[in-house]
């Protein structure tokens, strides 16, 4: 094993040959190496090497005559050394690849026109799954699945973010780099390892263990591990990976995703991994050596999670919580080795956001979660981002016990001093909705209670986004894009959602191009990605909609509150 310093050390056990003729090097002396990109390139096969040592290998669209974006490499921690890329493709842009003390854009960075300002994104790139999401001496960790050189997937590595609060994150350089012989990096998890079951540890930390899944370019998924002995800054690859070599256990070959936690009754570690379209479950005392137990074969996929939460806020009646990628989760038990189903298939999440996964060792004891959120930024450098940090709990419902979500209580902290509105007892109509128009902030906390009177569709237009609910059918009802640009390109979407004592209950966070709503305290999720309306004309309202025997429709506003945000990079 060989530790790099700003990198995750690769492995390097089999070494692809390439071409020795196209390469650039420098002795790196800046912080950033500055790439141009072109989407209408091929992307070509880039090998880089430290000081003559392969560390990694990747798919760019280097820029041979248009430049779309610039991306960056950060270098910092290589000073000193040789740097050196090795194309397979001759193209202008090689010539135009420069390090420098600032990356493209650095100047404008967060104040982008479509840049979220309540959701964290990544600098430069693409992103999808969040991983490793673990807590430890005041910083939360959350890395995630990320392409650095465009914004398409592809090179999947982990990238890295930290935060003190949950609200306000450092985007911190690449953990984990694609491997020449395993293969690209895909989600996984991170623990930190208290008890040094693993041996890894060096110094005074305990290590970050992390569990992720190496891909060998579709042929074959397999289980490996890294470790941290500086808070997750720097990782090992561990030199006897993979861990969990691919089995096939039900004739496919995805096999991924490992989400891993102690469980403290048994005194082990345990594993629950995609397998599939089951979920597999393993036991260790080490981190290195792993013991198949069982599987929960009920057509989850991908991203699973496993955790315990009390019911109803009593720590002395617990349940265990089985969930896969879209939302959709199991009640059960759990003896540290097998999963016992106890309710039929449910689902929380309605649509926009997946691949969700929950901090390990959070120091209150909540159970939070960050999720996937869809969504494209036009003609800008980066392309999807996360949700807003969001807490789960079990509670008791008439239809049994249920999966709850909402987002943390953190959000109040990003309220304005005096940006806040409020009404209560008020019927929808002109005079609530002069108020509304007067709030051009796009970036909007909202809590709202309606009550039905006699309207039989009503709901929130937020910039062109219409959350509307049918009062006969008891749906939510929403029109939503499906990616098209003609009047047909839409799809109406109506979730079956109760009332509550003749209630709606919604909290709503809305960011640039983002709708986050949580429905009748949680119960019901999803996250939009609103290309329709225009920030800088931020339009909010109520609406009923009006019918041959109803002329006059009235839906009371039991309670409305409308809290302006900060934005989280201006601390």
């Amino acid at each position: 094993m060989k530790k790099l310093f700003s990198f995750m050390v690769i492995a390097v056990l089999a070494m692809p040959l390439f071409s020795q003729s196209l390469e650039r090097s420098f002795q790196i002396k800046n912080k950033y190496i500055n790439i141009p990109i072109d989407h209408a390139e091929q992307r070509q096969r880039v090998h880089f090497t430290l000081d003559g040592d392969v560390i990694t290998l990747n798919d760019i669209r280097i820029a041979n005559q248009n430049i779309d974006y610039w991306v960056f490499l950060d270098v910092s921690n290589f000073k000193g050394k040789k740097l050196t890329f090795n194309f397979s493709e001759k193209v202008s842009g090689i010539d135009k690849i420069y390090q420098s003390n600032k990356f493209v854009g650095e100047d404008k960075i967060y104040e982008e026109n479509l840049r979220p300002q309540v959701h964290f994104s990544t600098k430069r790139g693409w992103t999808n799954d969040p991983n490793g999401m673990v807590y430890y001496k005041g910083e939360y960790h959350l890395f995630y699945q990320h392409n650095p050189y465009e914004i398409i997937w592809g090179n999947m590595t982990w990238g890295h973010a930290v935060s003190k609060d949950l609200l306000h994150w450092e985007e911190l350089p690449s953990a984990i780099l694609p491997d020449t012989g395993l293969g690209t990096i895909f989600s996984g998890s991170a623990v930190i390892d208290h008890k040094n079951t693993s041996g890894f540890k060096k110094g005074k930390e305990p290590p970050m263990v992390a569990f992720f899944t190496h891909d060998m370019w579709n042929k074959k998924q397999q289980q490996s591990i890294a470790y941290s002995n500086d808070r997750g800054r720097t990782f090992t690859v561990y030199d006897k990976n993979p861990v969990i070599p691919a089995e096939r256990r039900f004739g496919s070959g995805h096999e991924r995703d490992p989400k891993f936690f102690w469980y403290a009754p048994g005194k082990h570690w345990v594993m629950i991994l995609h397998d599939a379209l089951a979920y597999s479950i393993f036991t260790s005392k080490n981190l290195k050596d792993w013991e198949y137990q069982s599987s929960v074969d009920e057509g989850f996929w991908e991203c699973p999670e496993l955790f315990e939460l009390p019911v109803d806020g009593n720590d002395k009646n617990k349940k265990w919580v089985m969930y896969g990628v879209w939302g959709t989760y199991l009640i059960g038990s759990f003896d540290g080795k097998k999963f016992v189903p106890e309710t039929e298939m449910l689902r929380y999440n309605f649509d926009g956001m997946t691949a969700a996964q929950t901090f390990n060792d959070e120091p209150n004891g909540r159970r939070l979660q960050i999720g996937w959120g869809h969504a494209v930024f036009p003609d800008s450098p980066f392309r999807h981002t996360f949700t807003f940090v969001q807490e789960y709990k079990l509670k008791t419902t008439r239809n049994g016990v249920r999966l709850f979500i909402n987002p943390i209580k953190e959000i109040e902290k990003l309220h304005k001093p005096g940006k806040s509105h409020s009404f209560k007892n008020q019927h929808i109509g002109y005079e609530i909705n002069d108020e509304l128009s007067k709030i051009k902030s796009p970036f909007l906390h909202i809590k709202a209670k309606f009550e039905i009177e006699n309207a039989h569709h009503f709901g929130i237009d937020i910039n062109g986004y219409k959350i509307g609910y049918s009062v006969p059918r008891n749906q939510i009802v929403i029109r939503r894009n499906n990616g098209g640009n003609s009047q047909n390109s839409y799809d109406t979407i109506r979730p079956f959602l109760p009332l509550q004592n003749k209630q709606l209950d919604l909290e709503i966070i809305v960011d640039n191009t983002t709708v986050e709503v949580y429905a009748n305290g949680g119960i019901l999720y999803w996250f939009y990605n609103n290309l329709e309306g225009d920030p800088d004309t931020f339009q909010l309202s109520l609406f009923n909609n009006k019918s041959g025997l109803n002329e006059d429709p009235k839906t009371l506003v039991k309670n409305l509150e409308i809290h302006e945000l900060k934005s989280i990079w201006n601390k």
